[in-house]
């Protein structure tokens, strides 16, 4: 599997497994922008008016957030790994079926002029079956600690965004937002997507299920402590030049996130999150 010309003439790489899963994984910001099970349809969603070219962010797919998510910080919102190019280190069927893809982005000018820390990044993707593992990686190559929140932005593909629920957010402490900003605790067994949602859940349980999308997904999250929920609703999503029209109908963002306490990297640590997506 190697690196061939997709849209706007980015490289992607079109991973498949034996089984017949497939994702499609491009260079610029190591953003997956479909992934297909064995056997099933779509389950990401990607704008039609997506821009690919450098320096600017896919809307859709499963974008990287690091080092800093959203405006939570002093740089650019969600950072820069999301605009720059990732180099492919390896990509090859396994065993079972199933196939990976690692992605690499070490420090450089660019990023040193807005994050002056040496580090060293790895984006491992590894779909078979009804799976999506997705494990974000950050190892500290300087002399001094570093400190940073991230998180992988999915958005997940649904029919109707009114007749999707999510589950096992109740009884959690969440940051609102969409209302300003204010602290509240979810009420709600089953989260119903009513106009803007714009949520930080915090100590998320490491298991989060979508019903209705249609049918259902398992939302799996290891060393994300947080779980992100968004979707701009009606007016904000019209504002959005590179979303459909009307296309906030048509997903929901369920991100694994490290948010409410940032990660901090002793000299020559390593840091890992991961977010396994598994279609029922």
């Amino acid at each position: 599997m190697r690196l061939t010309p997709g849209e706007g003439g980015l490289q992607r790489l079109l991973l498949t497994a034996a089984d017949g899963a497939r994702a499609e994984i491009y260079q610029h910001g190591a953003h997956i922008t479909s992934w297909v099970p064995a056997g099933g349809s779509e389950q990401l969603y990607l704008s039609r008016k997506a821009q690919f070219k450098p320096g600017a962010a896919i809307r859709g797919g499963v974008p990287v957030i690091f080092p800093q998510f959203a405006g939570e910080g002093p740089l650019p919102k969600h950072g820069f790994a999301r605009g720059l190019s990732w180099r492919l280190v390896t990509a090859s069927q396994a065993g079972q079926g199933s196939a990976t893809a690692v992605f690499g982005l070490d420090d450089d000018d660019t990023t040193r002029a807005i994050w002056p820390h040496p580090f060293k990044a790895e984006l491992r993707v590894t779909l078979g079956g009804a799976a999506l593992e997705t494990m974000l990686s950050v190892e500290n190559t300087g002399e001094s600690e570093i400190s940073f929140t991230a998180a992988l932005h999915t958005y997940l593909r649904v029919a109707e965004i009114g007749e999707v629920r999510l589950h096992g957010l109740q009884g959690l402490h969440y940051r609102d937002t969409a209302q300003g900003g204010v602290a509240a605790v979810e009420s709600a067994e089953q989260l119903r997507i009513e106009g803007e949602v714009d949520r930080i859940y915090f100590s998320a349980p490491a298991r989060l299920e979508l019903s209705g999308a249609p049918g259902r997904l398992h939302i799996e999250s290891a060393g994300f402590p947080d779980a992100v929920v968004w979707n701009p609703g009606a007016e904000r999503g019209a504002a959005l030049s590179d979303l459909d029209q009307g296309g906030y109908r048509n997903f929901l963002c369920v991100e694994a996130a490290a948010v409410g306490i940032p990660v901090k990297l002793a000299p020559g640590a390593r840091w890992s999150g991961t977010q396994r997506l598994l279609q029922d």
